[in-house]
């Protein structure tokens, strides 16, 4: 099942309404059961108290659930959950890993990291520097060589992997490749983040590491860049991403752990205000931003 997060009024029922896609593609407002599954963390709570899976405690709601008319492409769809903190992973594909040395006046460093078995991770953004579906991304207004990211996104709920997202590491190229310290300039500062359009459950995406993903760059309505890959050419698995993020490190109640990039735009490229960058992986769904200088 994946799951989305729209804005309540009639005919829905509440502030936020949680809608559940299923199968054959039927949508059904959880919100009309009850209030108390109004949001993924509700629903993540009540699987977890019920020692069950998200997916079966929305099944056995879905009898009583009202159906409604829902596209996929709506832009009142919001992000699907504000996590408390959304995390990062670096040089987790090789392509990464030469970009970064293509960037850096000390690539010896992404080499080191390609290779340890230790994996690259940072703090990407809190709930305020993160945007939604159809909102802008930031671009550094001190910054002369920005991109998106596209990235795999892993949904934890206490520390347990519940589901998956889609998700845009936007970075500031220029900035961290002058100095590797310089990172957090580089990847946190204001709408450096987007995470959508929903949550798809680990049963709907099955493996994680057999999924399709694409980028895609329109300015001025003409494409500009587009690419693709898949998450096979991961170099370091979610499972062994997770594990380090666990280790001694006490985890909010939800987060999104960002697990690297495979498409990276030539160095030609820069993105500029009015981009409109689209995301797609397999089996989860299309994120869509516009960007803006911040």
């Amino acid at each position: 099942m994946r799951y989305y997060r729209l804005p309540g009024g009639e005919p829905r029922s509440s502030a936020d309404t949680l809608v559940v896609i299923d199968d054959d593609g039927t949508a059904y407002d959880l919100t009309s059961v009850s209030a108390d599954l109004s949001s993924f963390r509700a629903l993540a709570r009540a699987a977890n108290a019920n020692d069950t899976s998200i997916d079966t405690v929305a099944r056995n709601r879905l009898d009583d659930a009202d159906r409604i008319e829902f596209d996929d492409a709506d832009r009142n769809i919001r992000q699907p959950i504000v996590a408390d903190e959304v995390w990062a992973a670096g040089v987790t594909y090789r392509i990464s890993e030469e970009a970064r040395k293509a960037e850096s006046g000390k690539p010896e460093v992404y080499i080191d990291v390609y290779d340890s078995g230790r994996p690259e991770l940072f703090m990407k953004a809190t709930p305020s520097r993160t945007v939604g579906p159809w909102e802008n991304i930031g671009v550094r207004g001190d910054s002369e060589w920005d991109v998106p990211e596209p990235e795999l996104g892993i949904v934890l709920h206490r520390g347990e992997v519940v589901g998956y997202t889609v998700g845009n590491d936007v970075s500031s190229r220029d900035i961290e490749g002058e100095n590797p310290l310089f990172l957090p300039q580089a990847k946190v500062y204001d709408r450096c983040c987007a995470i959508g359009p929903c949550i798809a459950s680990s049963e709907t995406v099955g493996d994680p590491h057999d999924l399709s993903m694409s980028l895609s760059i329109r300015r001025d309505g003409e494409t500009v860049y587009e690419g693709s890959t898949t998450t096979r050419e991961m170099v370091t698995t979610c499972e062994e991403l997770v594990s380090y993020l666990r280790r001694h490190n006490s985890l909010p109640e939800t987060l999104v752990l960002l697990t690297g990039t495979a498409l990276v735009p030539p160095e030609s490229f820069t993105l500029t205000e009015g981009d409109e960058v689209i995301i797609d992986i397999d089996r989860i769904g299309r994120l869509v931003n516009g960007t803006v200088t911040v």
